[in-house]
């Protein structure tokens, strides 16, 4: 059911949030048969590129990891993926009686988790890890979770379009920041506590 929510939100994503608004998930359900599962897309993707085919910036010169690098790499990027999640769905919903939501956490977080499908799914792109290659990917996913998310807010969170507006903006900024912080946070780990070990090619 839930991949074929997922091709309703490329093909019909109006349409699609109505009908997964009428289901109403468990946040158990979210977490261990969507957002575990989404999470593993980046991760996985992520070791296999970065071990079997290397970082390259021009396609000349390629650098790899060394796999005890990439496995606990890959370990923290999946459960950050989770971190992620569950932080901005607190957040909506800490932030929805401001904006005239009244609906319960598990809501929450189907609207972050479906607006975050795109960009997990775009962790595929780590595969072959060229920068204008991934932040190409990475930048049409964030569009269209962006969209996603306008569009999902007035009937996940149920509140009038006007208020939806703005609350998808901030949803939006908390959004950001978090993928901001999660860059910081993985620096400063790869830079301190998990050091990555280079292979030349």
């Amino acid at each position: 059911m839930f991949i074929n929510h997922m091709v309703g939100m490329f093909y019909h994503p109006k349409e699609e949030w109505g009908t997964i608004h009428e289901e109403r998930y468990s946040v158990l359900h979210i977490f261990l048969m969507q957002i575990s599962i989404l999470s593993l897309i980046p991760a996985v993707s992520m070791y296999i590129g970065t071990t079997q085919v290397g970082w390259t910036l021009t396609g000349a010169t390629y650098i790899k990891l060394a796999t005890s690098s990439a496995i606990p790499a890959a370990i923290a990027s999946y459960f950050a993926c989770w971190a992620a999640v569950a932080f901005i769905a607190y957040s909506i919903h800490w932030m929805e009686k401001t904006y005239g939501g009244h609906v319960a956490m598990n809501e929450c977080l189907i609207l972050t988790t479906f607006t975050a499908t795109p960009l997990f799914l775009s962790g595929l792109s780590a595969l072959y890890p060229m920068l204008w290659f991934n932040v190409s990917v990475g930048l049409a996913a964030l569009l269209y979770s962006v969209y996603l998310l306008f569009i999902g807010v007035p009937v996940i969170m149920e509140i009038p379009e006007d208020r939806a507006f703005f609350f998808s903006a901030s949803i939006l900024t908390v959004g950001l920041c978090t993928m901001v912080g999660m860059l910081v946070a993985c620096v400063i780990l790869w830079d301190t506590v998990v050091p990555l070990n280079y292979i030349s090619l």
